[in-house]
């Protein structure tokens, strides 16, 4: 089987944030996977409400088609928020796997409840929605904040990085849970030394859907073509976005394993 290319998109324009998360990725892909990590040309510096999720959706739509024209074999959406998910599963041949998605999987696998750790406190009520649409409601103890903006992270003074810990240890003392999420990209790097501190799974969404996709890969599984993920009906797609025309269909099916260009 050839190596397993996935396309990691930072659906803001951070070019600092796209690096880290790389990293992050790099750290937990099997040997020969190549991770080629892209954020959007023009669109918003960071996610953080519906208003900045729908601008930068168009932006991960463009991605993606850039990635099926380089026969990636797997899309990862590296925003808690997975802007544009279902509408990337439908542009994509291959798999398409969002962050708040994979991590909130995971964490069912390792415990029975957990808590999330984001930034805004406004961005918690689309993690909630996201909990309701993936089913997951039962199993969230709590949504905390830190009250931070996304790229607070991306701050040398360390300051954002203090509060996800001390959030990740309330939770723990506090919530009854068995597991903790972390509710941002920007906090990729943060897992590893939070699991090791406070000996429980901490889990971040880029690791996880990086594992998923390369799961799927290996199983020959992508996104169901047979209903509402069919690839888009074909229309004339006008003004900025006209660059999507003509390209709802790939060149490769379901189960074929394609070797990057």
């Amino acid at each position: 089987m050839a190596a397993c290319c996935i396309q990691l998109i930072n659906p803001n324009t951070s070019i600092a944030m796209t690096e880290r998360i790389q990293g992050a990725a790099r750290l937990v892909a099997a040997p020969g996977t190549e991770i080629v990590a892209v954020c959007p040309a023009e669109g918003v510096p960071s996610v953080e409400g519906h208003f900045d999720e729908a601008v930068a959706t168009m932006g991960v739509l463009q991605l993606v088609k850039q990635g099926r024209g380089q026969g990636v074999n797997g899309h990862v959406i590296a925003c808690f928020g997975d802007p544009g998910l279902l509408a990337a599963r439908e542009l994509a041949g291959a798999p398409v796997v969002g962050i708040a998605e994979a991590a909130m999987h995971m964490a069912t696998l390792v415990a029975t409840r957990f808590s999330v750790v984001t930034t805004l406190p406004r961005t918690l009520t689309i993690a909630r929605h996201l909990l309701h649409h993936y089913g997951f409601e039962r199993h969230c103890a709590r949504l905390r904040a830190i009250d931070l903006p996304v790229l607070a992270l991306e701050d040398a003074s360390g300051l954002a990085q203090q509060q996800v810990r001390e959030q990740c240890i309330q939770a723990k003392r506090d919530d009854d849970i068995g597991a903790i999420v972390l509710g941002c990209a920007g906090m990729a790097d943060l897992a590893g030394e939070l699991t090791r501190e406070l000996q429980l799974p901490v889990i971040d969404g880029v690791s996880a859907a990086i594992k998923l996709i390369e799961s799927l890969y290996a199983m020959g599984l992508s996104t169901s073509k047979y209903g509402d993920l069919n690839y888009p009906v074909q229309k004339e797609i006008s003004g900025r976005f006209s660059g999507l025309n003509h390209y709802t269909r790939p060149q490769y099916t379901q189960l074929q394993h394609t070797q990057p260009k």
